[in-house]
């Protein structure tokens, strides 16, 4: 196989081990670093014995990410404040014609099932990903991670329990969600307490994700009255040469805070039943370094 042959493999492959990597670790930047791993590896191996280049490739990613995710997983017990992915920035609208498919993708890179993912063990989150988000069969699965079947079954298994049991129920309709996210900053703003308690579900929730490192609440904010008066009581406050731009990011539109040409921070939204059920703002710097240019 000629250098450039093996270039063109792993860059036709390198979207889905991106996307494994980052479903693995709820990190941009640590899955680019797996990714890249991954290539090193590639480069070096011998791949006259490789059969199956995208099996091989999914196989070294998945177990770089197990290795990271757990170290990360150590590290993760002295964050301060509530935790959310880094947003990861997608295209489903334009690259995933079938609505099915996308709202499928969209909901395996939700910052609410990432959320949930972060409680997995390594393996249990590496099956997950591999079964939900990707479909690969469970004999595939078994082969990848060097498990037997019936083990995979029942990691996917408890997985998908634990999963379906934590995470919050929302609707992925893309139109419902643009027009809610766009009167819901409309709201935020102009300060208009009153419009913004209107969009919001009673139970809402506020999870703000600083890592200390920026002002956000350092816990949870239940209920819309408590949200609705922290965003007025923020709203375009300290920010200096404030503007916002509407990106897709983890499957769906999202604000980008601007602070000049800087980011500042990202706010999401969840929708259930017209309302919106949790506001998800991301403030940590390092989690926003590769919005830059969106």
């Amino acid at each position: 196989m000629s250098a450039d042959t093996t270039t063109d493999v792993f860059e036709e492959h390198r979207p889905l081990l991106t996307g494994v990597a980052y479903r693995m670790l709820g990190r941009v930047a640590d899955a680019e670093d797996v990714v890249q791993d991954a290539w090193l590896r590639w480069s070096r191996a011998d791949r006259e014995q490789v059969r199956e280049p995208r099996a091989y490739l999914v196989r070294i990613t998945t177990r770089l990410a197990i290795d990271r995710l757990r170290q990360a997983q150590a590290r993760s017990e002295s964050y301060v404040g509530p935790w959310l992915p880094e947003p990861y920035v997608t295209e489903f609208a334009d690259s995933v014609p079938d609505t099915a498919d996308r709202a499928l993708l969209a909901d395996s890179v939700s910052f609410a099932v990432l959320v949930v993912l972060e409680s997995l063990s390594p393996l249990e989150r590496a099956v997950f990903v591999l079964r939900e988000a990707f479909g690969y069969p469970y004999g595939e699965i078994a082969a990848l991670l060097d498990r037997g079947e019936a083990a995979v079954r029942q990691l996917a298994g408890r997985a998908r329990r634990h999963v379906e049991e934590r995470r919050p129920r929302y609707e992925v309709d893309p139109a419902q969600r643009r027009d809610l996210t766009e009167r819901f900053l409309a709201a935020a703003v102009e300060g208009d307490l009153e419009g913004l308690v209107s969009l919001l579900a009673p139970d809402a929730r506020l999870v703000a994700d600083s890592g200390g490192k920026a002002k956000a609440p350092v816990r949870i904010l239940h209920s819309a009255d408590k949200v609705g008066r922290f965003l007025v009581g923020v709203g375009a406050k300290n920010v200096p040469d404030l503007s916002f731009r509407l990106i897709e990011v983890n499957g769906g539109r999202a604000v980008l805070v601007l602070s000049g040409d800087k980011p500042d921070s990202v706010f999401q939204v969840d929708v259930a039943d017209g309302l919106v059920t949790t506001v998800y703002i991301v403030r940590n710097p390092d989690k926003l370094r590769s919005l830059a240019g969106h």
